[in-house]
């Protein structure tokens, strides 16, 4: 055997590992996902999807073009894996009381939609130089599911007999998450008790009845 292959031979066997590496490429950074995902997150919302340059995207999270071409070959990739981790997790699963549910809902939406630049991303999905894949992403993983959970918890009220069988759902749904966007847009801070406050006008809207709020018993005079 020649010298340098001897010599190459007995580096693969005192590390299998670089043998393997060598054969499939380098390991993948998870720590470049995450910066370029940030970045892009605030590109999208600052500049919207026309504007939006990955070589920007590339420099600002200090890593190259070819590194990010290889993980999303396209804008539109990029832009709908950001979208993706826009993805908020839902709350905890349904109690016996709907009305508490849809409040712990609008909790957690108006958490998510507070975020830096979640406001933001709303106002360049509905650009219309917007890809249409990527406002397609948006609408399924982002909008869709909160709008599903809401309606649950409403079909689960009407179930129970506590709104009316017939109420108009579809509208009760959109003003649950659509009387925030009219707000931002109107003041720079949500009112005290969104979320509760929001509930109980809605739930009322749609037949349901709240609960009386107790009160202590007197002090006997003597």
């Amino acid at each position: 055997m020649p010298k340098n292959n001897a010599v190459r031979y007995c580096i693969d066997m005192a590390d299998p590992a670089s043998a393997v590496a060598q054969r499939r490429g380098r390991t993948r950074d998870p720590s470049i996902d995450a910066r370029v995902l940030a970045v892009a997150n605030r590109h999208l919302a600052t500049h919207g999807y026309a504007a939006m340059s990955l070589t920007a995207v590339a420099h600002e999270a200090q890593t190259t073009r070819q590194a990010l071409y290889r993980r999303w070959p396209t804008k539109a990739s990029l832009a709908a894996a950001t979208v993706h981790a826009a993805v908020d997790a839902a709350p905890d699963g349904p109690s016996e009381n709907p009305l508490a549910d849809l409040a712990a809902e609008l909790a957690n939406f108006a958490r998510g939609v507070s975020r830096p630049g979640r406001l933001s991303l709303v106002g360049a999905m509905l650009q219309d130089n917007t890809a249409p894949e990527v406002l397609a992403r948006y609408r399924t993983q982002v909008v869709a599911p909160r709008r599903g959970r809401i309606r649950a918890i409403l079909e689960r009220a009407q179930r129970l007999g506590l709104i009316e069988p017939d109420a108009d759902l579809d509208v009760a749904v959109t003003l649950c998450t659509g009387s925030w966007y009219a707000r931002a847009l109107a003041e720079p801070l949500p009112p005290p008790n969104w979320p509760t406050r929001t509930a109980a006008l809605v739930w009322r809207a749609v037949g349901g009845t709240l609960p009386q709020p107790q009160t202590r018993n007197p002090e006997p005079i003597r």
